[in-house]
């Protein structure tokens, strides 16, 4: 069984956090299935899954032709009123079918892409990792859709407070042999993409892959964020306002927002504790949060008595 998918990230398009009842509102996707709200430790809503039926072919790292059939599960993740993320996913099993089946086979397995003969496990995976070709099946589009639909929602001003970049983690998972060991590759590319090859200890539900893959890139967003806000900040500034309207809107809205791990199945702790050795994102986090309090510090005896909240 192979499981693959992407998350797309970005801050909700609003000035102000949504309180859960507008947040519910924005996530309503389907009148057949409810909103979910959690509140502890941190306040998260998710939208019903939708899915997408596709019959295409899928990227593979040879060329070799493979066609795929079935349904691609997509749902959006609203955290803390502020950081969004949508995900399209789907799970491929190793046995395909002789023929194309009618769709109602397909509806039957909702998230599952069923081939069209024998699955080529390896250059599958690595096809959907390496992007698209016309043609092929782009679940990165399938995404961005769902973003598109929710950000167009009246609710939201469009008057973000502070300006950021989306990214986009690119995944797939697959379930370790008995001879193997769990393992995890992440690799950052160009324009806000990042990669991700897991290979989940036996016994592991592939579908926690897709619990884990958007809470890592929750983090790594928050990562690339404030860190590409500090380093625009220039070392031994004197200018408060100019300190304060770059560090303030960090404080107001992403710092608090840091908890890894929230929500993670027990089984999975092992997988982010592996990732986070090499990247080390919770000791460059707290690298940078020490730095934004050491500047306000550093600077609180020259702040003047109110300081206008930067627009």
């Amino acid at each position: 069984m192979l499981a693959c998918g992407e998350v797309r990230t970005c801050m909700l398009p609003t000035r102000e956090a949504l309180d859960e009842r507008a947040a519910l509102r924005v996530l309503d996707l389907r009148a057949d299935e409810r909103v979910r709200a959690s509140r502890r430790p941190n306040r998260l809503v998710v939208s019903p899954d939708v899915l997408t039926g596709v019959d295409c072919a899928l990227p593979t790292s040879t060329g070799a032709r493979v066609r795929g059939v079935g349904t691609v599960t997509t749902r959006a993740v609203l955290t803390e009123g502020r950081v969004l993320q949508s995900t399209a996913s789907f799970s491929i099993p190793a046995s395909g079918t002789d023929r194309r089946q009618p769709w109602g086979y397909y509806l039957a397995r909702p998230g599952t892409l069923v081939t069209v003969g024998r699955l080529p496990r390896h250059p599958v995976a690595e096809g959907l990792l390496g992007g698209t070709r016309p043609g092929h099946l782009d679940v990165g589009s399938i995404a961005e859709s769902m973003l598109a639909r929710i950000t167009r929602h009246p609710v939201l001003d469009h008057d973000a407070p502070l300006n950021t970049t989306d990214t986009r983690l690119r995944w797939t998972a697959t379930q370790a042999a008995a001879d193997e060991e769990p393992s995890s590759l992440f690799t950052l590319a160009e324009d806000g993409l990042r990669t991700l090859r897991l290979r989940l200890a036996p016994g592991t539900p592939l579908s926690g892959a897709v619990a884990l893959c958007e809470d890592l890139a929750l983090h790594d967003w928050l990562l690339t964020t404030v860190v590409g806000k500090l380093d625009g900040l220039a070392a031994g500034s004197g200018d408060v306002r100019t300190m304060v309207k770059v560090v303030r809107p960090l404080v107001d809205h992403l710092l608090h927002l840091w908890m890894p791990r929230a929500r993670l199945d027990a089984g999975l702790h092992a997988t982010w504790n592996h990732l986070e050795e090499r990247p080390g994102y919770s000791r460059q986090w707290n690298a940078s949060t020490r730095r934004i309090r050491d500047q306000l510090a550093l600077h609180a005896i020259q702040l003047p008595q109110e300081v206008p909240t930067p627009r």
